[in-house]
């Protein structure tokens, strides 16, 4: 199917008028060929031309690996500050940048894009796509951006709210934009790096926590018109299936699932394309709710919910499938990075698919016919006795991980033995490097039954990581959770009684741990890069950009940025200039609104930064300090009843606390209970008539009445209030009367 996108004379005219407004440039510094001339003979000999990166993990199999040895084992110590640019942003930077003929393609905050002269950092232009602060209710976990494509002078990126555009490589003027999002009125996002596939672009969607189903669209590379849709789950039973895989799947479900729920199975990220087969290889997200039995009471495996796919990139056809975690129910998204790869195995040269989703194991696929070569675990896991030694399906455990009666400790966490942070495989050592974290999740189901919140939160399952930031639950769950969550029982078994991240080298032929390195964080899980000199780089949250011996994990070097980091690094060269390039920023989930006190973001704040390093380099600029915090101003009088405050409490806590923790004044969203005066008398106006709404703050009169927003408010003073007497006493030792 072919739908029009193509943009009538008038129509394009105005809309260059207007993208004139959202884009910035400069005369370029870079001369050379037409910019963003990457095509199919280019990427397949990106060996030839080390000096470039090509996609967002430089080679069509996304090794994140490159061939530089100019800086290597003997001079990383002299490492240093080469350039910086500032995005002027403090939410999440997850991207890889991308280089090409000397300028760096990225992507920041709900998709802007930046183009720089990869030599200097002086900007050549962006883009910024002017985002509704609204769509940030439908972010799950921040509004990040994990990266561009770049094809034949085309840069291609998605915006948080599910536009995808075509941008000249040269000037960023925008050629043509599609919207990807079948439903507005469901909570799709869009937050991963668009796949070049054969003659199309293609893009998924976020939203697995929400009202989401999950499918990608691959468009046009020079239209933007409608090539094929996929969907990941099936849909309404009283309608047709879209495509014929659906009916596979939808044998796989109760035919009284929630449908209108969506079911999840959103591709947030994990494609990677292979030209020599065709194929487009997808992984997909969590079932939506969480818990089997309130989306699918009859059980079954729920196709293709946490799965890999491999997708004829021609016709939009499934070749192959293999799902990693039959009837999820833990929040065990797929969607972490897969790398293609040429492996020796048994004596025979196998082209294969490496990928290490959030369930703990590391898959080997033949990557022509989804055959798992092998398959182990790389963390403790409980949530499966082990694999079918024929299928290698999944043995679910469920007596230790079903959590429909009772609360139940599972591992590894929700956030995954490894997540959306790319993972890097060396050719040189053969090993592929990954940020780790183990550690379990207490889970249960603190509900009986599930209503629809339209483009609101449903996964309606509790999820309390072990030794993490969150509080326990509070004290209004029903007795028998609370009795079930003092059980000493429920953790006795648990591995880490908290969680602890690491960065592995692991054998992929061999099935083994060959190294590892602790990390003084449980969230320095970043990003990975491995060069031909035999270097591995990763940041972390105290802002250090470290580099360890790839064959041992010693640390080499570390640069003390300032600036958090969870970004891949990259790397590139012109002239004889190698450069080491890195966007800083920390962001995903809870990390924008709570970061930890050790970590940089909490100490200098969160400005967006693309930092970039060199041999004979400087000492690295850091930001200044924050300055201490404040006393809380003294709050306006509490005037609601005890009932008044405990609903406002309940309201907050499904509405609002996604993004306001309050529990910490560093992070990138306020802390509600030091508001002033000022904001305490606008609340009304800011929850429900959207008065920041331009700043990110989202509207909320289409969920909340003005008796609700009252009761959150009173909530809030009630907060305030005690925060207020605390600090009080601990100053003065009295305290002040509400």
């Amino acid at each position: 199917m072919k739908t029009s996108a193509r943009i009538a004379a008038g129509s394009l005219l105005a809309l260059l008028l207007a993208a004139a407004c959202d884009r910035k440039s400069t005369p370029s510094l870079v001369t050379g060929p037409p910019a963003g001339q990457v095509d199919s003979a280019r990427l397949l000999s990106a060996d030839a031309e080390p000096q470039s990166w090509l996609t967002a993990g430089r080679d069509f199999g996304k090794s994140h690996f490159s061939p530089l040895t100019r800086i290597d084992k003997g001079n990383v110590r002299s490492v240093g500050f080469a350039w910086e640019y500032a995005t002027h942003t403090n939410r999440g930077l997850q991207a890889t940048p991308i280089v090409v003929d000397g300028v760096m393609y990225t992507s920041g905050v709900a998709g802007r894009v930046y183009a720089l002269d990869a030599a200097t950092g002086k900007e050549l232009w962006s883009f910024d796509p002017q985002v509704d602060g609204q769509v940030s209710r439908k972010a799950c976990c921040d509004n990040v951006n994990r990266g561009v494509a770049v094809w034949r002078g085309k840069v291609y990126v998605a915006a948080l709210d599910g536009r995808l555009f075509a941008l000249d490589a040269g000037s960023g003027a925008i050629l043509w934009q599609t919207d990807t999002v079948i439903d507005h009125a469901r909570g799709y996002t869009s937050t991963g790096a668009p796949e070049i596939a054969g003659s199309n672009i293609v893009i998924g969607n976020a939203g697995g926590e929400y009202d989401a189903r999950g499918y990608i669209s691959a468009y046009d590379l020079d239209d933007g018109s409608l090539s094929w849709r996929f969907f990941t789950v099936p849909g309404d039973p009283r309608k047709p299936f879209e495509h014929p895989e659906l009916e596979l799947a939808a044998r796989t479900w109760d035919p009284a699932s929630r449908w209108e729920l969506g079911l999840g199975a959103p591709v947030w990220d994990g494609m990677v394309y292979d030209p020599a087969l065709d194929l487009l290889y997808i992984a997909t997200g969590n079932a939506l709710p969480w818990s089997q039995g309130k989306r699918s009471p009859a059980g079954g495996d729920n196709l293709f919910a946490c799965s890999v796919l491999a997708i004829n990139a021609t016709t939009g056809r499934m070749a192959w499938y293999y799902q990693e975690v039959p009837a999820d129910q833990w929040d065990y998204d797929s969607n972490a990075p897969m790398i293609l790869a040429d492996l020796t195995i048994g004596g025979q040269k196998r082209a294969v698919l490496m990928h290490a989703p959030k369930n703990g194991f590391f898959y080997v696929f033949d990557r022509k016919t989804g055959e798992v070569i092998s398959a182990k675990n790389f963390v403790p896991v409980n949530w499966t006795k082990g694999l079918d030694p024929k299928t290698f399906k999944p043995i679910i455990d469920r007596e230790a991980v079903d959590y429909s009666g009772s609360p139940k400790a599972v591992y590894p966490w929700g956030g995954g033995a490894h997540s959306w942070a790319p993972m890097a495989y060396s050719t040189q050592t053969g090993l592929v490097y990954i940020p780790v974290t183990e550690g379990a999740n207490i889970l249960f189901d603190a509900t009986d039954r599930i209503e629809r919140r339209p483009a609101l939160t449903n996964s309606v399952t509790s999820s309390i990581a072990l030794g993490a930031f969150r509080s326990m639950p509070p004290a209004n769950l029903p007795a028998r959770i609370k009795t079930a969550l003092a059980a000493p029982d429920l953790t006795r078994n648990v591995p880490h009684k908290g969680l602890q991240s690491y960065l592995d080298a692991w054998d992929p032929v061999r099935q083994q741990r060959v190294w590892r390195v602790a990390m003084a964080n449980l969230f320095d899980r970043g990003g990975v890069l491995a060069t031909g000199s035999g270097l591995v780089a990763q940041g972390n949250m105290a802002g250090a950009l470290n580099f360890h011996d790839a064959s041992s994990g010693a640390l080499l070097h570390s640069i003390d940025t300032g600036t958090s980091i969870v970004a891949a690094p990259m790397t590139y060269s012109i002239g004889t200039e190698q450069y080491v390039a890195v966007m800083a920023s920390v962001g995903g989930g809870p990390l924008s609104f709570n970061p930890p006190p050790d970590s940089a973001a909490y100490k200098y704040g969160n400005q967006g930064r693309i930092l970039v390093f060199k041999l004979g380099g400087g000492v690295t600029p850091k930001p200044a300090l924050l300055p201490p915090v404040e006393p809380i101003p003294q709050p306006p009088p509490l005037r609601a009843t005890a009932e008044i405050v405990a609903r406002g409490a309940s309201l907050f806590a499904q509405n609002c606390s996604r993004c306001h923790a309050n529990v910490s004044t560093r992070g990138s969203t306020p802390d509600l209970r030091r508001m002033s005066a000022a904001t305490h008398a606008a609340f009304e106006q800011i929850v429900l008539k959207g008065a920041l709404r331009p700043r990110g703050m989202p509207q909320w009169d289409d969920v909340l009445s003005e008796s609700d927003t009252q009761a959150i408010h009173a909530h809030l003073i009630s907060l305030g209030w005690e925060t207020f007497r605390q600090e009080s006493e601990q100053r003065s030792g009295t305290t002040p009367a509400r």
